[in-house]
């Protein structure tokens, strides 16, 4: 594995909230159906009905899905569902995958049917549209949280258990 996808350089630039997912708090989750890597049909708007979910990553091999998976215990532990996403094909996602390790799958929306759907923040490299760094909490198909922007990513796993863990006191 190349530790240079999952080690962040010391001068990284700190990215600054654009407002650009000010909107998704409180909205439902669309009805659509996205693939996963092992191959399943994934609809999120159904898949929460036991609590929490979605930690949708960017791109590919990053520290963010490797804190991820570093705090997927704990997660579980918290009754999470954890979900990946990209705009990448599903095979090159499962080539990604399997290497880091990830004990979450990870969707393809290669289509961006979920940027259609909630107008999630995208960028433009190399001539692709990839999604921004973000986490989605959702409770029974609503978004309730929004942690964005991500950063640094290395710590999302990290920030995402607290957030969990404040919330779930506060409801609980």
């Amino acid at each position: 594995m190349n530790s240079g996808l999952t080690t962040l350089p010391a001068d990284l630039p700190v990215p600054q909230h654009d407002g650009a997912t000010a909107h998704l708090t409180g909205l439902a989750m669309p009805d659509l159906t996205l693939l996963a890597t092992d191959g399943t049909l994934v609809n999120l708007s159904r898949q929460l009905a036991d609590g929490w979910d979605e930690i949708p990553g960017a791109r590919g091999r990053t520290p963010q899905s490797c804190s991820i998976r570093d705090h997927y215990a704990e997660l579980q532990a918290l009754n999470t569902g954890v979900f990946g996403l990209s705009a990448q094909t599903t095979d090159y996602r499962q080539e990604a995958r399997e290497p880091l390790h990830l004990p979450f799958q990870l969707l393809s929306d290669e289509g961006f049917k979920l940027k259609a759907a909630l107008g999630l923040p995208t960028f433009e490299l190399d001539g692709m549209t990839l999604y921004k760094r973000l986490t989605l909490v959702m409770d029974e198909g609503k978004i309730v949280k929004v942690l964005y922007p991500v950063f640094p990513p290395d710590r999302s796993g990290e920030v995402t258990v607290g957030w969990l863990t404040t919330f779930a006191g506060a409801v609980g």
